[in-house]
C-alpha cells in the first residue's frame, strides 16, 4: 500500500477546498460534477483513480467505494444506503437521490476532500447557555421511522427538530421531502 498512500498523500497536499456552491432546499453543497471536475486531473496526475459501486450485503443496499493506485494497490469502503421514503418523489427517485447523497460523503471521506469551511479550530466558542441546551442525538432506526411517519403525515418536522440535535446529513435528508 507504500504506493497509495505515498500518491494519495501528495492528492491530499494538492486538491484545493471544494466550495459548496450548489443550493438545495435551504442549504448548500458540493455536487458530483463539480467535485469530479475539481479532483480527476489531480488524480489522475498522481496515478490515482476510483470506482464507486451498488452492491448488496445482508440485503442492505451498499456503496461501495474502491480508491486504487495504477501500482494494482487498492482500498476501499463500504456504507449502507438507508431506505427513506422521500416527499414527491417515487422509490427509484427517492432511491437515486440517497445514491447520489452517499456517492458525495463516500468519496470526500475516501479521498479526504474537504468540501466545507473547517471550523474545528477556529477558536470560537459555544456559549455556555447554548451548551447546557443540548438535545440528545437521534439513532438511525429511529430516525428512519421519524421520517417516514412525517412522509405520511403522522409526525412533523418541527417536532423531530425540538426533540433531537440532528446531524447535517440528517438535516439534508428531511430537506429533500
Amino acid at each position: 500500500m507504500k504506493n497509495l498512500f505515498k500518491s494519495l498523500a501528495a492528492f491530499q497536499q494538492e486538491v484545493p477546498v471544494i466550495h459548496k456552491a450548489t443550493q438545495g432546499y435551504g442549504y448548500s453543497y458540493a455536487d458530483l460534477p463539480k467535485i469530479f471536475e475539481v479532483i480527476n486531473p489531480i488524480l489522475k496526475k498522481h496515478g490515482l483513480g476510483f470506482t464507486q459501486q451498488l452492491t448488496n450485503q445482508d440485503g442492505q443496499n451498499c456503496l461501495k467505494t474502491v480508491v486504487f493506485h495504477e501500482s494494482g494497490e487498492f482500498m476501499e469502503s463500504v456504507c449502507m444506503i438507508p431506505y427513506v421514503q422521500l416527499k414527491g418523489m417515487n422509490d427509484y427517485q427517492g432511491f437515486g437521490s440517497g445514491v447520489t447523497y452517499y456517492r458525495r460523503y463516500a468519496l470526500s471521506s475516501a479521498l479526504g476532500l474537504v468540501t466545507d469551511k473547517d471550523t474545528d479550530a477556529s477558536g470560537e466558542q459555544v456559549k455556555k447557555e447554548k451548551a447546557e441546551k443540548k438535545l440528545p442525538a437521534i439513532d438511525q432506526k429511529r430516525f428512519s421511522a421519524a421520517v417516514q411517519a412525517i412522509a405520511k403525515g403522522e409526525f412533523t418536522r418541527e417536532k423531530l427538530e425540538a426533540s433531537f440535535e440532528l446531524t447535517e446529513g440528517q438535516i439534508d435528508i428531511l430537506n429533500a421531502l
